[in-house]
């Protein structure tokens, strides 16, 4: 697998011929929707599968399949564009196999009004799906936003864990401060909570629970410890699994890399695994920066691995953008959510030159609007160089589960970076 970055004068043809691939299998796998305007600063995956195959007059994902005794599941993993054409038709080239140096599980995180058709286009690429559905009510009921007895059937369908995800969000997305206080310190409460998750996980299918604990910090740290840890061990009575997630909050300032020093070592021994990821809604309001910095990345994992074993560790990775007002100026300035696709969209409309920081691996680019007055914007992006340099940082510290954030739209490229160099892991 390489990445390549889009160069003035390149174009879809003059890459393809450089790597010695078509220009089919650039756009399709890529799945660029204007392949004939690049733009500079945009990146390109090119995969090298061990072994292809091209579809002949009258073949079925099936009879291909069974040709080289791989499942369909498999076939749709190797070509995520699959779902998007008119069905097979004769010359299409179909990757069937790749050289895969590790195995490593995947968490894709996803709402319950996640689009059908785009959750069965990335099941294949899963081993969890954490559902968010469900809070924490003040009397301690599981308040449950949608049905997801359909999601949780697809899931297992293709061989993915559902977890149920709890949170004590309240229905404006954010955090209920007076019940998430009372679910730390009363047991008695905790019982309730408890033995209410357990009720659905068992009627719904769920195979165990995710504990959001974003407000986790050095004061309450062990009061999220006992409580994760008394959840943990009654559904693990059961055979489910509990794990939690924490926002370790880094950031780099003057130079040093600063995040929630917490007891990871005993926050670990209470649960299954620790989900270090910070959520991010589109709603945020979050400073120009890097959305993710390997570099922080690279620090924080060396201190938590310090305190507890890889196994117990799944490192959150985000998959979007953000466009900023500047000056920034926090709660006046606008700033914008973005996909990576709306990104290239934008970097297009304005002429911008997209860049990449070495540092933090990700993409960014200045623009400006005149209306009336001249303002300059910043955008900043993960791309497949973020998402491949978190993941080879992960691996090479032994930490073999990464979190995606999330799935609520297709990334291309992000899982043909995975899926073209890991073998991603089916616990059935």
């Amino acid at each position: 697998m390489e990445i390549y970055i889009v160069k003035p004068g390149d174009t879809i043809e003059s890459i393809a011929n450089m790597f010695g691939v078509t220009t089919d299998k650039l756009i399709l796998e890529n799945e660029l929707d204007q392949p004939s305007q690049l733009v500079s600063g945009q990146m390109i995956v090119i995969s090298y599968p061990t072994q292809t195959h091209t579809v002949r007059e009258g073949e079925t994902l099936e009879s291909i399949a069974a040709i080289y005794n791989i499942t369909i599941g498999e076939l749709l993993r190797n070509n995520a564009f699959l779902p998007n054409i008119q069905g097979l038709y004769p010359g299409l080239e179909l990757n069937i196999s790749f050289n895969r140096t590790r195995r490593i599980e995947t968490y894709g995180y996803a709402n319950s009004f996640i689009n059908r058709n785009l959750l069965a286009k990335t099941l294949p690429y899963l081993t969890y799906l954490p559902i968010f559905n469900y809070r924490i009510s003040e009397s301690g009921q599981i308040i449950q936003d949608r049905e997801d007895s359909d999601i949780i059937e697809m899931a297992i369908i293709y061989g993915v864990l559902p977890l149920l995800h709890l949170s004590t969000l309240t229905v404006q997305g954010e955090f209920d401060v007076v019940t998430t206080y009372r679910v730390l310190i009363d047991e008695d409460f905790q019982d309730i909570i408890i033995e209410n998750t357990l009720k659905i996980i068992r009627n719904k299918g769920y195979y165990g629970v995710i504990i959001s604990a974003q407000s986790i910090d050095e004061q309450n740290q062990y009061l999220f410890t006992n409580y994760a840890r008394r959840f943990s061990e009654r559904l693990g009575q059961e055979g489910y699994q509990t794990l939690i997630t924490i926002n370790p909050n880094i950031n780099t300032i003057e130079d040093e890399v600063i995040f929630e020093v917490l007891d990871y070592g005993t926050i670990a021994q209470a649960v299954d695994s620790i989900l270090f990821l910070e959520y991010m809604w589109g709603l945020d309001i979050i400073p120009p920066g890097p959305i993710i910095s390997v570099r922080e990345q690279d620090v924080f994992l060396d201190y938590a691995l310090t305190q507890t074993d890889p196994q117990h560790i799944v490192v959150g990775i985000p998959t979007f953008g953000y466009n900023w007002e500047l000056p920034y100026i926090s709660g006046y300035s606008n700033s914008e959510f973005l996909t990576e696709d709306n990104v290239i969209n934008l970097a297009r409309n304005v002429g911008a030159y997209i860049q990449f920081d070495e540092v933090s691996q990700n993409s960014y680019f200045y623009y400006e609007i005149e209306n009336g007055d001249t303002v300059l914007n910043v955008v900043w992006v993960v791309n497949a160089e973020t998402v491949d340099s978190l993941v080879k940082l992960s691996l090479a510290k032994d930490i073999d589960k990464i979190g995606i954030w999330n799935i609520m739209y297709f990334d291309a490229q992000l899982w043909l970076v995975i899926n073209s160099q890991y073998e991603i892991v089916k616990h059935f």
